[in-house]
């Protein structure tokens, strides 16, 4: 038999499938092209098709987190998962603008 994958993206068929009408599309340019400053939430939603940029772990899809700098073209952001914070580095492809923007 084979050997089951390890990798780090294996067991994401679910969490990271697009929408039928969304497969092999380009994001648009206002996705990658989007500026953020710092104290801005973010929602972590992965794009499947950009994988080599930048792409955060699948534990933290869907996550909120908060924009803390900038590294080069990706975000740092600061996410709490359960009660430990931790520190992403996020290309601009998987972040999208939360629409409130309270405190």
């Amino acid at each position: 038999m084979v050997k089951a994958p390890q990798g780090f993206r294996h067991r994401t068929r679910r969490l990271l499938r697009k929408d039928v009408r969304e497969r092999g599309a380009v994001p648009k340019a206002s996705v990658l092209l989007r500026e953020y400053n710092v104290g801005d939430r973010v929602a972590i939603k992965i794009d499947s098709s950009f994988h080599y940029w930048a792409m955060p772990h699948r534990r933290y899809h869907g996550l909120t987190g908060v924009v803390v700098g900038k590294r080069g073209s990706c975000y740092i952001v600061e996410v709490y998962l359960g009660d430990k914070k931790k520190t992403l580095f996020v290309a601009p492809v998987h972040l999208r603008p939360l629409s409130s923007q309270s405190p």
